[in-house]
């Protein structure tokens, strides 16, 4: 079975950094597409950063040139840097995978991992 487990939340003041890392297991890593959500008190989830499985990224503007997804296929798992931090990014994170689970036959779709909470003050 697919899981993905998120990491490195926490409290940071404004302007300082962080970085989060979804560890994944039980996915084709290589083939999937990873992606970072955030969803904060009130609000929907909003996509911020995917990276393909080719390496490419791509983000919603508003963390455009703050924040940097990363993935490393030999250690299965997927980072997003984030610098510069605002309190509006304040949310809970979670770590998303577009793909399919090994050995399951049709299997390929989007999986979630439970979030890591991320908060900053100003």
């Amino acid at each position: 079975q697919v899981q993905l487990v998120e990491s490195g939340g926490g409290l940071v003041q404004a302007g300082g950094s962080l970085r989060l890392s979804c560890a994944a297991s039980g996915i084709i890593f290589s083939k999937a597409t990873m992606r970072w959500y955030r969803q904060g008190p009130g609000n929907q989830r909003l996509s911020v950063a995917a990276i393909t499985s080719d390496g490419s990224a791509d983000y919603v503007d508003s963390v455009k040139g703050r924040f940097t997804i990363s993935r490393d296929n030999a250690k299965n798992t997927v980072s997003l840097q984030m610098n510069s931090l605002k309190p509006e990014d304040t949310a809970v994170y979670y770590c998303a995978a577009d793909g399919a689970a090994i050995g399951i036959p049709y299997s390929s779709r989007r999986y979630w991992g439970q979030g890591t909470q991320v908060t900053v003050s100003s």
